[in-house]
């Protein structure tokens, strides 16, 4: 019986130890074997370290383009439009042929009066050499003086008929140059009025219009508390004059304006003040009409720091900036924005002298997450291997 029992003791321990042994194979294999986590690579980023300058203080403002001149052109004579000399809409030079109108009536006008004046001119010779004739005569009492002074009188009346004639040919060949319309202004062309239309000199006379774009002014308002923000007070506003010229797609205008108009008061309904400025426009890229943002140099401001725009991420607390830290980490760091400054932003506060801001791959970056910072320019370094993290 003790032997039975040692051997059921026995059979019963190896039983035991086979079950755990194919448990613990069953269950090490239902579970996946656990690899050495590593931790992700350092991310290669472009830095640039913060330092002070000077920036130009600016004011921005909405918009507005207008020409410098905007002239109507108009028929001075009644005719038949006969041809249009020009592109709609193209660019044309001042004196550059618009229009001609039909030429005939004019000109055929203009013969008459050469002709009445050739009448009138050979009427006054023969009447002066008859009054020439006749003043010896008069002097020897050889004719009546009541003959003389009728040929005297019909002299004056031939001389007065010569002047006629002449102001009537003179007019008769204005009114024939003025069947050539030609553009007082050069600048842009609108709309003009078909070939083949009757126009007369009143007014149905309008035939086009010309807009003067270069030079263009361009018409803009500082709002109260704008003015508050220039060096010196509102009193200083009227010394303003240099003007920089943001256009639609974001870019600044090659060259600076020059403000020539400022209003004299502040509007009481909108409480702005309305400014003007003028800009070069060889190149016809800006148009009447055209929505722009001037920007007022205002004066100068010390100790801001110009960041790129790409740097600049927007979240719903503010401004942020990515900083590389002397560990080469991740941190954000909240700012305070100016205005721009061509590709830059103008940070007024939240950076400090040495700060190594993050200028690319923003999207990639996490607070604290490892970077390998390089200058612009230089070569990005090469990942490091990855580092087994510890359990």
């Amino acid at each position: 019986m003790a032997g039975h029992h040692a051997s059921s003791l026995s059979f019963a321990t190896l039983v035991s130890l086979l079950l755990a042994t194919l448990c613990g194979t069953g269950c090490s294999g239902d579970k996946p074997s656990q690899a050495v986590a590593a931790a992700p690579p350092a991310v290669p980023v472009t830095v640039i370290q913060a330092e002070p300058v000077r920036a130009p203080l600016v004011i921005e403002a909405v918009a507005r383009a207008e020409g410098v001149r905007e002239v109507e052109v108009r028929a001075r004579v009644s005719g038949i439009l006969e041809k249009r000399m020009y592109e709609e809409g193209e660019p044309v030079k001042a004196g550059q042929l618009l229009f001609r109108i039909e030429r005939a009536p004019f000109e055929i006008a203009l013969a008459q009066a050469r002709a009445q004046l050739g009448e009138a001119q050979a009427v006054d010779e023969q009447t002066t050499r008859e009054l020439q004739r006749l003043q010896g005569l008069v002097a020897e009492r050889a004719i009546s003086q009541k003959e003389f002074d009728d040929t005297r009188s019909a002299s004056a009346v031939s001389k007065a008929a010569v002047k006629s004639a002449e102001a009537a040919v003179r007019q008769a060949e204005l009114n024939l140059s003025y069947t050539s319309v030609t553009a007082p202004v050069a600048g842009m062309t609108g709309r003009a009025r078909s070939e083949g239309a009757l126009v007369n000199a009143g007014s149905d006379s309008l035939l086009t219009s010309i807009v003067q774009i270069n030079p263009i002014w361009v018409r803009f308002s500082l709002s109260d508390g704008d003015l508050a923000k220039v060096p010196g007070g509102r009193a200083a506003v009227r010394k303003l004059r240099e003007v920089e010229l943001q256009l639609p797609d974001g870019t600044l205008h090659p060259q600076r304006g020059r403000i020539n108009f400022s209003a004299s008061r502040i509007d009481l309904t909108l409480g702005t003040l309305e400014m003007r400025a003028e800009f070069a426009n060889a190149d016809g890229r800006i148009l009447p009409g055209q929505f722009l943002r001037a920007r007022v140099i205002a004066g100068e401001q010390d100790n801001v720091f110009l960041v790129p725009q790409s740097a600049v991420m927007q979240t719903e607390g503010g401004s942020v900036v990515m900083l590389a830290s002397a560990e080469d980490k991740v941190q954000p760091r909240p700012v305070k924005l100016g205005q721009w400054q061509g590709k830059d932003w103008v940070v007024t506060d939240g950076l400090k002298p040495g700060d190594r801001v993050i200028v690319d791959n923003l999207i990639k970056l996490r607070p604290g997450a490892a970077v390998a910072p390089h200058a612009p320019g230089e070569a990005a370094p090469a990942p490091s291997p990855a580092a087994p993290s510890k359990s």
